[in-house]
């Protein structure tokens, strides 16, 4: 699709500036030679819309028999949401799901009641070696969808909606922006989109929902004067049309929606509406009552015992 024209504001409007509640400095984990940047949930912000988790990976290089291994592991009350700039994934899932992501692609995985996965390098690429850069999220389920049955989907790059033109191109994942639908689907109004931006386009950001967060993925981006390195996630108060300009070469990706029903709570790798909710799904995992992953039955990882359960 061609680029949707619009009346940009003008850059350096100081409502722009104001418009920005929290800026979040995600806190950088190392998982042993992969560095993982989170930067939801965090101290000022647990949600921006249904997203209540996101994880930058890498970017890392993994030398020839090397890669990620995240065993299999439960979660309940999200979908999940997986998108690479770089490299492969294997995706297996307690549904018989068993799909390599690549970059470009999405893989959206519906836990509802409780699914159980893993993430993998393949044998090829663990072979080869391979770089490995992209954003894992979460989407905390409607209370009407917390218990729905689990699901799988997966769609290619010619699924998602492209925009491209005067130096932006901009890919929906998922939800609905700048008047396009992705096939990606998600039972509440949310958007999430790649944006790839030359030195001096500009991007607008239309109000059309509540919550709206920019995370700054590479390059440096300025809004009403003020610059915004790689790294950083943005979040705008409502109301306000957002106009992005970028310094340099750069990728964002954008996030939000309407807000939630309600506070959700996150513990461990489950997301509920109910603490007690949450207390079921532990003990289940810890009796071994989730499904197993098909072709990954030999590993899984133990529940957190250290951690505190909600109270």
């Amino acid at each position: 699709m061609s680029w949707l024209t619009d009346n940009d504001p003008i850059p350096g409007d100081a409502k722009s500036c104001d418009a920005i509640e929290h800026v979040i400095i995600p806190r950088a984990h190392d998982l042993g030679g992969f560095e993982v940047r989170r930067a939801l949930p965090s101290a000022k912000r647990q949600m921006v819309g249904p997203f209540i988790f996101f994880d930058q990976m890498g970017p890392a290089q993994f030398l020839a028999g090397r890669g990620i291994d995240v065993r299999p592991h439960p979660h309940i009350g999200l979908s999940t949401v997986t998108y690479l700039f770089d490299g492969e994934i294997m995706h297996r899932d307690s549904l018989g799901s068993a799909l390599a992501i690549r970059p470009g692609e999405v893989n959206l995985m519906t836990a509802g009641r409780g699914i159980v996965h893993s993430e993998r390098t393949g044998l090829e690429r663990r072979a080869d070696g391979q770089n490995l850069f992209g954003i894992q999220a979460w989407m905390a389920l409607p209370k009407s969808h917390e218990e729905t049955a689990p699901a799988f989907a997966h769609h290619a790059v010619e699924e998602l909606p492209r925009f491209e033109g005067e130096g932006k191109r901009v890919r929906l994942v998922v939800g609905s922006l700048y008047g396009a639908t992705s096939p990606a689907s998600f039972p509440h109004d949310c958007f999430y989109a790649e944006a790839v931006l030359a030195p001096g386009s500009i991007l607008p950001l239309d109000p059309g929902y509540d919550e709206r967060a920019v995370y700054v993925v590479s390059g440096r981006i300025d809004i009403a004067g003020e610059s915004f390195e790689s790294g950083q996630l943005l979040v705008f108060k409502p109301g306000d049309r957002i106009s992005i300009l970028a310094e340099t070469n750069a990728r964002l990706m954008l996030l939000g929606g309407e807000p939630m029903d309600g506070p959700r709570h996150i513990w461990w790798n489950f997301v509920s509406s109910s603490k007690e909710r949450i207390n079921e799904a532990r003990n289940d995992w810890r009796q071994a009552k989730f499904d197993i992953v098909l072709g990954d039955e030999q590993e899984f990882i133990p529940l957190p015992e250290d951690r505190a359960p909600p109270e």
